[in-house]
């Protein structure tokens, strides 16, 4: 009989999951049980991770569970069932991050991708975007519990740590949160519960330190602790250098922006477009597994960019022309006689919010690159990428390759201050105006 093994899997808002697999068995194996056993049809943006040296690091799905946890995994049992003590931990998370939340197609997937960026959010630092957080705590409230009711949600009817960070709650204090918050839960009646789920989605990846993967690495190999943190962000590579234990973001780098990556052993290089070879980046990993790891993340995260590139311009002239149809039926609505009844929703010419004409259903039965039938979701990014040669290189074995060229983006690139939102921006790209929202007196 098959030897087994007890994994736990905890998702995110540390939902757990207790499984059993082989002691021969991949990761892709432990990721379709933790499918079936959540009912998520489509995993393309999650990964499995186990924490190393306080830094999660996600599996290659085709590698043998055993690559990834300790020397126990491979040692006999009795009874050839699970083992005494405690079982193997892993994590299933966001591996690949997306700002339009319709692009994950599968309701499950995008309820627990909404998770991810709420549990993120309770951790983000921006003390500049307060009135953010209080959006996002709206559309959180509508999407948890639906219209604000009167007689249901009347006093301390949600926990303020649920859905604010804690500096907030210690600054502002939980009596402010608790008279503020209901009325902008209120300001959101008749929004669906998906809609503020995909309100939320792109409101949080407005945050500068949610929607990424943060990195350690050192500036000299003869460094005692690292001193660098490498950004994974939405569109390419942020590099922070820390200054008096306070990251300060140093660059900015879209991936148009990156020439090379290179992976020399523990030697991580960085050659910015159109910069001579004296101008790269050059910091350390510490191991060579943590090379492969991070060459293995940037190759498929920058693969996935370009594949989704005219999806995200697809959905922006959809929300686009939906945005001109809700403004043309609130003018109509306000110019007609007041005593004259509205006519109801989804009659006519007129749809409700989950009733439009448009949506990313047509947009995908019509063939766009997001179908399933399409390379950006036909491609696993698990799976994307030739196979990992022995020395850590893109996509060539002499350790140095050029990425795959695409057009600079046609607004300037976001210039982010640093995981912890405070400091001065970067050499590359420029600040993103945000629309501010001004928080009432206390």
């Amino acid at each position: 009989p098959t030897e087994l093994r007890d994994v736990l899997v905890l998702l995110p808002m540390r939902e757990q999951l207790r499984l059993a697999v082989g002691v021969q068995a991949t990761g892709r194996e432990l990721l379709q049980q933790v499918c079936d056993q959540t009912g998520i049809r489509e995993a393309h943006f999650f990964g499995l991770s186990v924490v190393r040296n306080n830094e999660h690091v996600f599996m290659d799905l085709e590698q043998k569970l055993s690559k990834y946890f300790s020397k126990d995994w491979k040692r006999e049992t009795c009874g050839g069932r699970g083992r005494p003590g405690a079982p193997f931990v892993a994590f299933l998370g966001v591996q690949y991050y997306v700002e339009n939340g319709r692009l994950i197609r599968d309701r499950a997937a995008r309820h627990l991708y909404y998770l991810q960026l709420k549990e993120r959010v309770l951790r983000s630092q921006c003390a500049h975007r307060e009135e953010a957080y209080f959006l996002l705590a709206a559309y959180g409230l509508q999407a948890d519990l639906g219209d604000h009711r009167r007689l249901a949600h009347a006093g301390r009817y949600f926990q303020p740590q649920t859905y604010f960070p804690q500096w907030l709650i210690a600054k502002r204090g939980s009596a402010y949160v608790l008279r503020h918050a209901p009325a902008l839960h209120r300001e959101q009646r008749g929004l669906s519960p998906r809609e503020a789920e995909l309100r939320f989605i792109r409101e949080a990846c407005r945050l500068e330190d949610v929607p990424v993967h943060f990195f350690r690495l050192y500036k000299d190999k003869k460094e005692d602790r690292p001193t660098v943190v490498l950004g994974l962000t939405l569109r390419g590579l942020q590099v922070f250098q820390e200054v008096n234990r306070t990251p300060q973001l140093l660059y900015d780098f879209p991936w148009p922006h990156v020439e090379k990556l290179a992976f020399l052993g523990k030697r991580f290089e960085l050659w910015p477009h159109g910069q001579p070879a004296a101008r790269r980046l050059v910091y350390h990993t510490g191991c060579a597994w943590r090379s492969r790891h991070l060459l293995r993340l940037l190759r498929t995260s920058h693969q996935l960019h370009l594949g989704l590139q005219q999806a995200r311009q697809q959905l922006q002239l959809l929300e686009e022309a939906e945005e001109k149809q809700c403004y043309r039926e609130s003018y109509v609505s306000d110019a007609r006689d007041g005593n004259q009844d509205p006519e109801p929703a989804g009659s006519g010419d007129h749809a409700g919010p989950d009733q439009r004409p448009l949506s990313l259903c047509s947009l995908l039965s019509a063939g766009s690159c997001c179908s399933s039938h399409a390379p950006a979701f036909e491609v696993d990014p698990q799976r994307a990428g030739p196979e990992e040669p022995g020395e850590m290189s893109v996509d060539e074995p002499e350790g140095v390759a050029a990425l795959p060229t695409e057009e600079p983006p046609c607004s300037p690139s976001t210039s982010r201050s640093s995981p912890g939102c405070g400091g001065r921006g970067g050499r590359a790209g420029s600040p993103r105006g945000q629309g501010k929202r001004s928080l009432p007196p206390g």
